[in-house]
């Protein structure tokens, strides 16, 4: 059982004979959040044991993005420790860790470094200080005599020093200091250097533990069958035959669908398809895309809500006037990892071990189903073998289940989702319609801007939606972000969304809503440059001539990209750039047609995220995003037939191919601003960025997505 904050810091705070650090924070909050206790804003704990070791315990999730190495180099680098020191642990779940922005624990929105940034660094002063202080009573000397270095404190007058080991119980002893410096930049040794990655050894060993990786004595498997359109329930179905196959040990019905528990994954699988299960179809039992797709272009034909105006209305502006719509699809997450869950009930409460992006929300919603307090549930967070918003879900559906099929059974139980459960089951980034219109005035730059969506909702249905919802007007900003806070010096703009309302469920994807609105934005821009007769780089530059950051990034992007200069014949350059979770990335795609079908051969990206702490990280997070973005613009859709999705696995819901990848070059602006965004902001750009260069190469608009719908048949000069 979790103790509370002030039991954890009493107890703990000596743990191991050693030091450990916990640093209170002033909350950052919003409206929403405003009645926050100050004492829950604590983060980051550092322990440093008696034999000097190190350990971070990090309240982030790692799926691959890198936060465990990020974090360690911050703590490092004010601790006076080398990087090979310090050993890293997902943190459990506790309220001191929550997010100095929301009440709860989580790994989203690419807030960790930026979130944590100052916190990290206030520990690491924090934890040096109090061995600075118990060297100096040890020592006999003033503090202010003293520095740490490698791992120990030091007295250059006399050549004495001592390690941290050696000091920790006595620190351990000391109040931790309110007025603890940071390291001014200057003195940083790892903070804007591109070490290598901490779990790279333990993950190309094997070492590394995965939710799929764990293993309790006695342990057994389960599946659910679970029905194959949304809103079924269970008619009949053959348990006697499930239960004949070898290795079943038990049928059971949860909420979601029938569980077969059994001795191994494939015999719980057998024993699933010996069932023979008749659904009583629901809601989405006539569920069609192509009805979806002619519903929303209809609507989006018709006044929405408005969620934002400035200017002028659009119609009162005179000129050149264009319109398009664009289409986007429902899309997988896909991670390469399936949802798993292990759940051991015992008589203190129960264990819950899964790799998962929302701590608090998960460990609530393990604690409902099994009929425990919060403090009785222990989840332990392992490694995300890929995330992008599918495991941090405010419904819990994968915790939910797996409690529930483990509650009451003797033994842990691990669920599994196959790759097909989870392209089957949701969730999905919802399927949207942006129409845009737009007037020129006579210098060619759009005098009036108007855009209406029509999109789901996130969070309907969630305990999320209160809290996200604009309550004047029922819409939530992840509908239209990217749309409503438009960066172009546009003097009448206006946004309007219809709320769609569908039996499909949907999730965050990278980045959010800003996937498609990206898209939309950064093509109509293209095609009022086009329509002006500019340069499509020019017409953003000066469209953007007050926004330094997108500047620095188009400018730089244009300039590693070579634009305008010459490319081999049949090659074209396409432009985009997006602002989104408080960074601007732009990108520049060069494409050419092989057999009449898109091939992406080099994106050029710049980004300005503020302060970098690993530049290598960075790099890596925008050439993923790439990779993502692109897979999905090529290839990624979920449709509907007669409510059943038609994609089950990566041979039809393909991913990029290693032929397919282009080369990436990522460009990172220099800056001393406060760190901002990096694992999503790179994914919007991207789409545009090709359709763009699709365009300047073949004369042919491509509005939907995935690409594999669009015919370039002309070939440009």
């Amino acid at each position: 059982m979790y103790a509370s904050r002030r039991t954890f810091l009493k107890t703990a705070g000596t743990a191991a004979g050693g030091l450990l650090i916990g640093l209170a924070l002033p909350v950052r909050t919003r409206a929403a959040t405003a009645s926050v206790a100050a004492d829950t804003a604590v983060n980051a704990y550092v322990r440093i044991a008696t034999d000097g070791k190190v350990t971070l315990l990090v309240p982030k999730s790692e799926m691959g993005q890198g936060v465990y190495t990020g974090f360690a180099q911050i703590l490092a680098d004010e601790l006076e420790v080398g990087l090979e020191h310090v050993t890293v642990e997902a943190a459990p779940v506790a309220a001191v860790y929550n997010a100095t922005f929301a009440p709860m624990q989580f790994t989203g929105g690419s807030s960790s470094i930026a979130g944590s940034f100052e916190v990290l660094r206030k520990a690491g002063a924090s934890a040096r200080s109090m061995l600075i202080a118990a060297a100096a009573t040890e020592l006999g000397v003033p503090a202010g005599e003293l520095h740490a270095a490698n791992g120990a404190v030091v007295h250059a007058a006399s050549g004495r020093q001592l390690s941290y080991g050696a000091l920790a119980a006595r620190a351990a002893t000391l109040p931790a200091p309110t007025d603890a410096k940071p390291k001014p930049a200057s003195e940083w040794r790892l903070i804007g250097k591109a070490v290598p990655r901490i779990d790279t050894r333990a993950k190309v060993n094997g070492s590394a533990g995965f939710g799929l990786d764990v293993r309790l004595p006695g342990m057994v498997y389960a599946v659910v069958a679970r029905p194959s359109t949304f809103g079924a329930t269970p008619l009949r179905y053959d348990a006697k035959a499930a239960r004949a196959v070898r290795g079943v040990l038990e049928v059971r019905e949860v909420p979601s669908g029938i569980a077969v528990i059994a001795t191994n994954t494939w015999a719980a699988t057998q024993g699933r398809a010996a069932l023979r299960v008749e659904w009583q179809a629901g809601a989405g039992a006539e569920l069609s895309s192509d009805r979806i797709a002619a519903d929303y272009a209809a609507r989006a034909r018709t006044p929405g809500v408005v969620v934002y105006e400035r200017g002028a209305a659009s119609a009162t502006a005179t000129g050149h006037a264009l319109e398009a719509d664009y289409a986007t699809p429902y899309l997988a997450h896909a991670p390469m990892e399936p949802l798993n869950c292990v759940v051991a009930f015992s008589a203190a409460g129960c264990d819950v071990y899964t790799g998962t992006q929302f701590q608090t929300v998960d460990r609530a919603a393990a604690a409902a189903v099994a009929g425990l307090a919060p403090e009785q549930v222990r989840l332990h967070t392992t490694l995300l073998g890929g995330g992008f918003g599918r495991r941090g879900n405010p419904a819990s559906d994968w915790v939910r289940e797996a409690v529930a099929v483990a509650k009451g059974y003797p033994q842990p139980v691990m669920t599994v989702w196959t790759r097909e459960d989870d392209l089957h089951g949701g969730y999905y980034r919802p399927q949207a319609h942006n129409r845009l219109t737009a007037v020129l005035a006579a210098d060619g730059l759009p005098a009036s801007w108007s855009h209406t969506q029509v999109v789901q909702s996130l969070t309907r249905g969630t305990a999320f939606h209160a809290m996200m919802v604009n309550p004047k007007t029922g819409i939530e900003a992840t509908q239209h972000e990217g749309a409503s806070d438009l960066s172009y010096a546009i003097p009448n703009v206006r946004v309007a969304v219809h709320d769609a309302i569908q039996p499909v469920p949907v999730l965050w994807w990278r980045s959010v809503g800003h996937t498609h609105t990206s898209f939309a934005v950064e093509s109509f821009v293209d095609e009022c440059a086009a329509a002006a007769g500019q340069d499509p780089l020019a017409y953003r530059l000066a469209l953007l001539a007050d926004q330094p950051r997108h500047l620095a990034v188009l400018k730089l992007a244009a300039e590693k990209a070579g634009w305008g200069t010459p490319l081999p014949s049949g090659h074209a350059r396409g432009i985009a750039v997006h602002a989104s979770f408080g960074s601007v990335v732009a990108e520049v795609a060069e494409v050419s047609l092989v057999d009449g079908k898109p091939r992406v051969h080099r994106v050029v990206a710049a980004i300005h995220c503020g302060l970098v702490v690993n530049p290598g990280q960075v790099a890596y997070q925008v050439e993923g995003a790439v990779c993502f973005a692109l897979s999905a613009a090529l290839h990624g859709e979920i449709t509907f037939v007669d409510g059943q999705v038609q994609q089950s696995n990566f041979g039809d819901y393909t991913p990029v191919r290693l032929t397919e990848m282009p080369r990436v070059e990522v460009h990172i602006v220099p800056s001393t601003d406060a760190p901002t965004g990096v694992g999503e902001p790179g994914t919007p750009p991207l789409a545009a960025a090709v359709t763009n260069a699709l365009y300047a190469l073949t004369g042919v608009r491509a509005r939907r997505l995935p690409l594999s719908h669009v015919e370039f048949t002309k070939a440009s000069a």
